[in-house]
């Protein structure tokens, strides 16, 4: 009989390939793949939004400057530094949210799996929001550990555009004349940030995809129509998320800014920050944050989902009803 290529050694090259990739990889192999799969929804999303990041960060830092909204804003930076200022701080952020995006996302996976096996699957299904909050806080955690040095190299690029020349430049002057202190003078409020803007993210996500396939049967949905859950829970979670952590998204890009005061502590100079922002001025720049981590959220859980799936990484902890 003739083979389905028309080629007998096509066909065998090909099934080789095939029995050489695990049909249902486990351990390290799966939350591998859950990594990359976190490492490129994150980056992806966050690097093609940077513009958008440009102007939110320069309303957080400059508001009596930046004070006509998002366009405004936009339209602000642009006359005065030109189209490439929006692509400001685009190395640092790619990076970043390439290492955060393999520990949140990989980490999330690999947490809830923990719980449910510490628990059992009962006790975890019935508690599964505790779960979901226990794995992204722990999760998160670690990304911003990653995170934080490459975020404070964006910060200190796009409130000073002169200050260095991209990603390598900025990094090593930063170590170079403030020690590497300085990299992680903003891990409290990217903590304070990132720990519930990810439980946010994550709870909200899964309380509503559950929702929705209680609805609509995820087996009975075509692939393109699960793509379409994702982006709806995905946004929704993201309008959460920004939501919540917005006054320290603020703090975190007053703190960066510049360095503190000789003898100053971060505590300190948190107090200090916190005192001069006030309420309204926490949630400077909230508009455009809406805008960007409703989008960006739901395109992480859209190109997360479908990365999975190509990477053959579906055998994650379902405890959703």
């Amino acid at each position: 009989m003739a083979s389905s290529t028309g080629s007998p050694k096509v066909d065998a090259a090909v099934q080789k390939v095939l029995t050489a990739v695990p049909s249902n990889p486990t351990g390290i192999d799966l939350y591998s793949r859950f990594a990359l799969a976190g490492a490129l929804c994150c980056s992806v999303t966050h690097g093609s939004l940077t513009p958008v990041d440009v102007v939110k960060t320069r309303i957080q830092l400059d508001p009596a400057k930046y004070n006509t909204g998002l366009v405004g804003g936009f339209k602000k930076v642009v006359q005065s530094e030109g189209w490439l200022a929006l692509l400001t701080g685009a190395g640092p952020t790619f990076a970043g949210y390439f290492l955060q995006g393999a520990f949140k996302f990989g980490g999330y996976e690999f947490f809830k799996a923990q719980a449910v096996n510490n628990l059992g699957y009962e006790t975890a299904s019935k508690n599964r929001t505790a779960v979901y909050l226990a794995s992204a806080a722990s999760a998160e955690f670690f990304a911003s550990i990653a995170l934080c040095p490459l975020e404070a190299t964006r910060i200190r690029l796009v409130s000073d555009p002169t200050y260095a020349n991209g990603l390598i430049g900025g990094f090593s002057k930063i170590f170079r004349t403030e020690g590497l202190g300085a990299f992680y003078a903003g891990f409290g409020p990217i903590l304070f940030k990132q720990i519930p803007y990810t439980m946010a993210k994550f709870v909200v996500y899964e309380k509503v995809a559950e929702a929705a396939f209680r609805r609509f049967p995820k087996e009975t949905l075509s692939d393109p129509m699960q793509t379409v859950v994702n982006l709806g829970s995905g946004l929704i979670a993201g309008f959460a998320a920004a939501i919540v952590s917005q006054p320290a998204d603020t703090m975190l890009s007053k703190i960066n800014k510049t360095k503190g005061a000789p003898g100053e502590g971060t505590v300190t100079r948190l107090i200090k920050i916190g005192r001069e922002l006030g309420l309204r001025g926490s949630y400077a720049g909230i508009g455009a944050r809406l805008f960007m981590v409703g989008t960006l959220t739901a395109g992480q859980f859209a190109i997360y989902g479908d990365v999975k799936k190509l990477l053959n990484a579906t055998g994650g902890t379902e405890i959703g009803k």
